[in-house]
């Protein structure tokens, strides 16, 4: 028997015991883990592996063919980082052992202790995602290398600070977590969000955008969840909810920081059970979604604070991603200008092909507060005051008065290199989310030298 559900799984559990699979699958389930796959013949492992991107494999100790042992050695062989747990109704020490030393991550005795099963993978699950984030950061990443550039073609990104957020978002839109992208206000989000959906197995699904702050606490089910026909005074007919608009698809959530504690507990519960009920019906609705979510806050400190449900934190952030503001990519800011400029020129039937030498030093030193959003703004209100073939410095009302790079005085730009390696530490950081094993990576330092530097720097 191969059971492959609809949508990416990262688990497959093999066992000739069919009647334990599917309990094991149950169980899973139950839990709001993703669905395992499910294989009764230890001789097709081998070929899933390869057509298959799974993450763990659970592995049944004693079976015809290809003992467990044997094929945690094979699957090692042939894909290293996937991980694997042995379960078997043998509590025996060597057994154990030489499990460990072929590359389990665990080793099971039935009867199965559900909770032990779960914590044990989760556990591998995470071990198998930080080994993944791991090697993108020690990795070279260029814009270039991208395998499928096609797919971030509404992004315009020429920093290299970008490059690891596009192969970032390569990586998770491959897998079916829910993700998590944080940033600034109008550092681009959603487009982000739009580009990881075209690389999911989703790509032919709707992608449904919800900004969570426009929901009041009144329709909030209402808008979310749909309601049936006769549900209230005025509910004429049915009525599907964005949940079930977005089936087969995505479900982006912006803002999610800003959801009330109420409304939290009501989306937890329907991610939960993969299930919601319409208001006024008593049918459940099954729902096959992915959730991107997005905020401007550190959703931690939201949690510490008891703004935000830990347990719905760790259901939406399963996968991470941290855009770096504009100013922080500052080779990405007159390539945006361009393409802005292109694109209110053509609205506005003005023939602006360029910008000015002048218009482009102000724009390069400007920190942008307000991030690409904003860019996009003064470029939109400066086509429609400039009058020549070329973006002037004087159509650029709203950045006259900031200085050019050559009007900043030279103390303020010509700094000691100990001041530069501190302020590029902390930049780093900053990007990393203070992430400092991540950061190392990135500055191509050891973890040790890292911490040597920030007690130097008293950081």
């Amino acid at each position: 028997m191969i059971s492959l559900p609809k949508t990416f799984t990262p688990l497959l559990a093999v066992d000739d015991d069919t009647g334990l699979l599917l309990s094991v699958k149950a169980s899973l389930m139950s839990a709001g883990m993703p669905e395992p796959a499910l294989a009764s013949d230890s001789r097709e492992v081998i070929d899933l592996i390869k057509k298959y991107p799974f993450q763990l494999v659970l592995i049944d100790l004693i079976m015809p063919h290809i003992d467990g042992i044997a094929l945690l050695e094979m699957i090692k062989n042939e894909a290293p980082h996937v991980e694997c747990i042995i379960i078997t109704a043998i509590d025996d020490v060597s057994t154990a052992v030489q499990s460990m030393k072929f590359g389990a991550y665990d080793y099971l005795i039935k009867p199965l202790q559900t909770e032990k099963l779960f914590i044990s993978i989760k556990n591998a699950l995470e071990k198998y995602e930080l080994r993944q984030n791991l090697n993108l950061f020690e990795q070279s990443h260029t814009l270039s290398s991208l395998k499928h550039p096609e797919a971030f073609k509404d992004m315009v990104a020429q920093d290299e600070a970008m490059a690891l957020i596009l192969h970032q978002a390569e990586t998770y839109g491959y897998n079916d977590y829910n993700l998590m992208i944080t940033g600034e206000t109008g550092v681009g989000k959603e487009v982000l969000a739009q580009a990881v959906h075209r690389l999911s197995v989703r790509a032919s699904g709707p992608f449904i955008a919800v900004s969570m702050p426009s929901l009041s606490k009144t329709l909030f089910e209402d808008e979310v969840f749909g309601h049936s026909k006769g549900a209230y005074t005025g509910a004429n007919s049915e009525k599907k909810g964005f949940f079930e608009e977005a089936q087969g698809g995505t479900l982006f959530l912006d803002e999610i920081a800003e959801m009330p504690m109420e409304m939290q507990a009501k989306l937890l519960r329907v991610i939960q059970e993969r299930e919601l009920y319409r208001v006024g019906s008593t049918q459940a609705r099954a729902i096959d979604v992915r959730i991107i979510s997005a905020t401007n806050r550190d959703i931690r400190e939201e949690v510490e604070k008891g703004n935000f449900r830990r347990d719905l934190m760790y259901r939406l952030n399963v996968c991470h991603i941290h855009i770096p503001p504009l100013r922080q990519r500052p080779k990405d800011i007159l390539p945006l200008a361009l393409h802005f400029l292109n694109i209110h020129s053509r609205q506005t039937g003005k023939a602006i092909h360029s910008i000015s030498p002048e218009a482009s030093l102000v724009l390069s030193r400007y920190p942008f507060p307000g991030n690409v959003r904003e860019l996009e703004n003064i470029i939109a209100s400066s086509v429609l005051d400039e009058n020549g073939k070329s973006l002037s410095l004087s159509s650029i009302k709203s950045l006259q008065n900031h200085p050019a790079p050559s009007d900043i005085p030279c103390s303020e730009t010509l700094l000691p290199l100990s001041e530069l390696e501190k302020n590029h530490i902390h930049r780093v950081l900053e990007f990393t989310g203070g992430n400092r094993t991540h950061a190392a990576a990135i500055l191509e330092i050891s973890s040790r030298t890292l911490q040597r530097k920030l007690k130097l720097y008293e950081t």
